[in-house]
């Protein structure tokens, strides 16, 4: 009988894991250097991070198209605005708000799967992309006759994440080092990010990840190989959906502040080319895609005005417009150049390319 050897990881392995978490470790002082609103916008690239694995789930591993993810991330977002703020006087710690979030953001994305299962392409982002309108237009009036959300005002005054005593929205010396508020929740965003893409690998490689990439290869195939297809894609939109409830309810204690206005299906959209572009159904791919859409507009809202001074003297457009602008260009050279993504699977990509013509 042979026994199971565990498997030898190389030195260099090792030694490039620990250059890596040296370098996340170091990256908020670093980001610090130009501003703490640099800090900022890496927790929102985690954030974001978050929200795309969550409906990769759906989109890449699936292959359901999903146009109103964003509810999920209102669902978490609003679930801790009430229950960590004064609107109720209701001050629950995070760690017992971040399960009902992620659990209640399941159970929406099963109450918008069951109803939709048999709808495919278009019809299915029709209403995957009404729901999502429809939660937003709910916390929008919400406020009478009961006071629920409190309508188009929001909440504000929710209270930041806690440990004992310890506040990660006020700057502390911690160990003689000066952290900022946004450096401190930086480290628990990290955490909570690396914990969601383990499950993320952990699904990919399951017999139920291999059974999505079935139906979305051939929904039909698979269920004549015995796949029970509603219950798996049921699966997949609740799995998803619990990822944007824990990405809404950080991004609340974050703000500490929500409304109806951060959840719109610009949102939606902005989630769903993350995924596009980085390269469906792969999660380095994803990650990349989150990353670069988080932090290139920012990058282009602080250096488009300084230089069209430089060019021109003055501004001829605003930087808004020119973010907006260079981000649809560059969504549509990708889609013509690389319409796997930056970084696509390998089934993906074999799937996209061209077949070469048999010499004659």
């Amino acid at each position: 009988m042979s026994s199971h050897r565990p498997r030898h990881v190389p030195p260099k392995v090792w030694a490039a894991v620990a250059l890596v978490a040296a370098a996340l470790a170091l990256l908020p002082f670093v980001a610090a250097l130009a501003g703490q609103a640099w800090v900022r916008i890496l927790n929102f690239a985690m954030i974001y991070t978050m929200l795309a694995l969550g409906l990769n789930i759906v989109v890449g591993f699936a292959g359901l198209l999903d146009l109103g993810y964003i509810a999920f991330y209102a669902v978490g977002a609003y679930v801790y605005a009430l229950l960590a703020s004064p609107h109720f006087g209701i001050h629950l710690p995070f760690w017992m708000i971040l399960p009902l979030g992620a659990g209640l953001a399941c159970i929406f994305g099963v109450l918008l799967g069951a109803p939709t299962l048999k709808l495919r392409g278009d019809y299915l982002a029709i209403v995957t992309l009404g729901f999502g309108e429809i939660i937003r237009i709910f916390l929008n009036n919400l406020n009478a006759p009961v006071n629920i959300s409190n309508g188009p005002q929001g909440i504000n005054l929710i209270d930041p994440f806690r440990i004992g005593s310890l506040s990660l929205a006020r700057p502390e010396v911690i160990l003689g080092v000066q952290f900022s508020g946004p450096q401190k929740y930086y480290y628990l965003l990290l955490l909570l990010t690396i914990g969601v893409i383990v499950v993320n690998i952990r699904l990919q490689n399951s017999r139920l990840g291999r059974a999505w990439e079935a139906i979305r290869e051939d929904e039909v195939a698979a269920k004549a190989m015995g796949i029970n297809t509603r219950n798996v894609k049921l699966l997949a939109f609740a799995m998803g959906a619990s990822f944007g409830g824990i990405a809404g309810a950080i991004f609340s204690a974050t703000q500490q502040f929500v409304s109806p206005e951060s959840f719109g299906l610009f949102e939606s959209v902005i989630v769903l080319s993350m995924v596009v572009l980085g390269g469906m159904g792969n999660i380095p791919g994803v990650i990349l895609g989150a990353i670069m859409l988080t932090m290139l507009p920012e990058v282009l809202r602080y250096t488009m005005e300084p230089l069209q001074l430089a060019l021109f003297g003055r501004v001829l457009l605003d930087a808004e417009t020119v973010r907006l602008l260079v981000f649809g260009l560059a969504l549509v050279a990708i889609m013509l150049y690389r319409p796997a993504g930056l970084w696509p699977s390998a089934v993906r990509k074999r799937e996209l390319e061209t077949p070469k013509a048999a010499p004659g």
